[in-house]
């Protein structure tokens, strides 16, 4: 009986470290280079070690190839995140309250439409969108990147609807015995619950936003205002040799917002992806 647990343990793990040594590998290529010479990163491009490492290569990198250092960039990309993420995950939360609690006519209508949208591609919408911000007086600025979050995403409206769904209906009764209103209802007994809905919808926002590359290149054309994902394409110059460790080591930092956000909340990320979709 041992054995044949063994074997199963043996089974499931060695696929499961093949898997993530393939995975993980290009991450560690990319670090490696970032500590090499620019000469060392495609003739020694089997070793994961530098040898010795030049550290020098993240200073360098820092300090960008334009007027402007990485720190104006980072600053950005955080400013247009955060912005982003507070109001998607707000926004979005509200409006699947309204889903999930409150009747109104053609509810499945309306819902069927909103999960509709997720059927269009996003480059369907790029020019009439420009089209609108441009009338506005909006581009070179963040707000095309900001307030549209603000209107919500029918992914983080349904991820949320989901979870709601699984809070017992009994609790908006207490609540409504209580003299609350709809909207006291969900500030003091939906949202309290729904942490862990809110938590995975944050930072699936952080994610996207801060790795977004399209937005800012269509709306931003002033360096100063540049987030991180374009500040990178500034490394790449076709007239000069492209400084290949600037790159990786900017492009390394740039993951570590994301992956302190993962590691600080991954368990809330976890319970929110594995109770959505329950129904109490």
């Amino acid at each position: 009986m041992n054995g044949k647990k063994v074997r199963k343990a043996l089974a499931f793990h060695i696929p499961v470290i093949l898997l993530s040594i393939v995975m993980i590998y290009p991450l560690a290529w990319m670090i490696a280079s970032s500590l090499k010479e620019n000469s060392q990163i495609f003739t020694q491009a089997h070793s994961l070690i530098a040898n010795p490492p030049h550290w020098e290569n993240y200073v360098k990198g820092w300090q960008g190839s334009g007027r402007y250092t990485y720190a104006t960039y980072f600053s950005n990309s955080a400013f247009v995140t955060i912005l982003s993420t507070i109001g998607a995950v707000a926004s979005s939360s509200l409006v699947a309250f309204g889903f999930a609690r409150i009747p109104f006519k053609k509810k499945n209508l309306w819902f069927a439409l909103l999960m509709g949208t997720m059927l269009l591609p996003s480059q369907v919408l790029v020019v009439p969108q420009y089209m609108v911000f441009k009338s506005l007086g909006w581009l070179n600025t963040y707000l095309p990147l900001i307030i549209p979050q603000f209107c919500g995403s029918a992914f983080f409206i349904f991820l949320n609807m989901q979870f709601m769904r699984g809070v017992p209906s009994e609790l908006d009764e207490a609540a409504k015995i209580d003299g609350c209103g709809w909207f006291r209802t969900y500030l003091s007994v939906l949202l309290p619950l729904s942490v862990p809905s809110l938590i995975t919808s944050a930072i699936f926002s952080f994610y996207w936003t801060w790795q977004d590359f399209f937005g800012p290149l269509i709306y931003l054309s002033k360096p100063k205002k540049y987030t991180v994902s374009i500040a990178l394409k500034m490394f790449a110059d076709p007239t000069v040799a492209t400084d290949w460790t600037g790159l990786f080591a900017m492009s390394t930092l740039s993951l570590v917002p994301v992956l302190l956000i993962f590691i600080c909340f991954q368990k809330y990320l976890v319970e929110g992806v594995a109770t959505t979709g329950l129904k109490g």
